[in-house]
């Protein structure tokens, strides 16, 4: 099998449009949500993370070989995604907006990262497709977009004021970049921790319920750690 470097940038980047559609779709859903009132936003929370969950569950049968296995598994599971499910209901649209994103523009500045640059794989035998160049090209699109929410936060703060946003919120601006490029490193290892359970498991995805994209774990296994992190982050605020 060709490495990803050399194959053409074109056959690379033919999946990019369905990735950029399943973000707006995801970004979609959730400002809907939040629009329409906390109870719509739970709802879909404890939708996606109920199928998540049972996708999960499927996943540790197949890679578990005995009973005690699967049931510490499977508590296991139900304490990670009951409890993010729990976190991410609770915040304030603020910190849930921009914890969405975090791991979603770590996916994207990952994506477009290792695809153009290469290199050293992070552990090949978990995912092969994860690059150190993805890590840090993900950490740095996270840190943007944690930044521009925290400067869009005290330019409405401050009144539309540009040089007040900066005096004022410079250093939470500069914080807020260090804690996206953290929250990316956690995305990248809750999607460590799918890839290594799908290879025990001998699967691809983690079911087939989305088209082309595969299960709904797929799509959030990054942001349920995220979701945990954000939520001790947003206590202590």
């Amino acid at each position: 099998m060709a490495d990803a470097e050399a194959v053409p940038a074109a056959k690379r980047n033919a999946d990019l449009p369905v990735r950029i559609a399943s973000a707006v779709v995801m970004l979609a859903l959730v400002v809907g949500a939040i629009a329409m009132g906390e109870d719509y936003v739970s709802g879909l929370v404890a939708i996606v993370a109920a199928l998540a969950f049972v996708e999960y569950c499927l996943l540790v049968i197949k890679a578990t070989p005995s009973i005690g296995l699967r049931g510490t598994g499977v508590a296991f599971g139900l304490f990670y995604f009951g409890f993010a499910a729990w976190v991410l209901m609770r915040l304030d649209s603020y910190f849930l907006i921009a914890a969405i994103g975090a791991v979603i523009f770590t996916d994207t500045g990952a994506y477009f990262s290792g695809r153009t640059i290469g290199g050293p794989k992070i552990a090949p035998k978990i995912s092969p497709s994860k690059t150190w160049a993805g890590l840090v090209g993900g950490m740095v699109f996270a840190g943007l977009w944690l930044s521009l929410v925290a400067a869009m936060f005290f330019f409405t703060s401050e009144g539309g004021d540009l040089g007040a946003v900066w005096a004022v919120g410079y250093d939470k601006i500069i914080s807020a970049f260090l804690v996206g490029c953290v929250l990316a490193v956690v995305a990248q290892a809750g999607d460590f921790f799918e890839s290594w359970l799908k290879r025990r498991a001998g699967a691809k995805d983690s079911s087939r319920l989305i088209p082309g994209h595969g299960g709904v774990f797929d799509r959030v296994d990054g942001m349920i750690p995220v979701a945990l992190v954000v939520g001790l982050l947003s206590s202590a605020a």
